[in-house]
């Protein structure tokens, strides 16, 4: 999928601009996996990849690390949370801007923000393996919230809403292997899941000890905030 983006660059007169088509990204998921040192993706093949070739694609294992900048390393971050999400830069910087706005501690704020979005939820709640795989159920309208189709990944969900699977979706084979694995599944506490009707109540809102533990959210909020 090809996105346009337009720059506009001043270079005395007159404003000059630039339009850069950027492709989204296909490349291989292993690749980004290592970049970042995590699995990011949440696919168990993905952690046995990263046993076995635990170091930057491209780079020799025994190489020295270079030592990295600030910048560097919150630039890296805030690659590395995108990723894992499947967001765009713009969706991103939309939710840092809507969360430094706020009353309350921006990287909190950033965090609820994320974790509240549909495809998380889904994911959260244990009906789909991966992020990338809960963003399609999401985008796709396999759910509904409080009864109403969403076709929208980034629906932010809030304290009383119910999120249940269409009828007509609940007999996919798809979701078998998924329950299957939800006996041993432990969901957070901010919502009230029911794995046999595949729905889930949202009670609350995510605390410290519910959101993404493998972003270092300082790093993404000083790499926005020093733009």
């Amino acid at each position: 999928m090809m996105m346009r983006r337009t720059y506009r660059r001043t270079t005395g007169a007159p404003t000059h601009f630039i339009t850069i088509l950027r492709m989204k990204y296909t490349g291989p998921k292993a690749r980004r996996c290592r970049r970042h040192g995590t699995n990011i993706y949440g696919s168990d093949k993905y952690d046995t990849i990263l046993q076995k070739k635990p170091y930057t694609a491209g780079k020799d294992p025994k190489a020295r690390a270079g030592r990295q900048s600030e910048f560097g390393k919150q630039l890296l971050e805030k690659q590395k949370a995108r990723d894992m999400f499947g967001l765009s830069e713009r969706q991103f910087r939309k939710l840092y801007e809507i969360a430094s706005a706020s009353s309350g501690q921006t990287g909190a704020m950033f965090l609820k923000l994320l974790e509240s979005r549909l495809d998380n939820a889904i994911y959260r709640a244990g009906f789909a393996k991966t992020r990338l795989q809960s963003r399609q159920l999401a985008g796709h309208g396999v759910f509904t919230v409080n009864g109403k189709r969403v076709t929208t990944p980034s629906y932010h969900l809030k304290a009383g809403d119910k999120v249940a699977v269409r009828s007509s979706s609940k007999s996919s084979p798809m979701f078998g292997p998924i329950l299957e694995a939800h006996e041993k599944y432990m969901p957070p506490k901010w919502m009230k899941v029911d794995a046999a009707g595949i729905a889930f109540d949202v009670t609350g809102e995510p605390s410290p000890e519910d959101v993404e533990q493998a972003v270092d959210v300082r790093q993404v909020i000083e790499f926005y905030s020093r733009r």
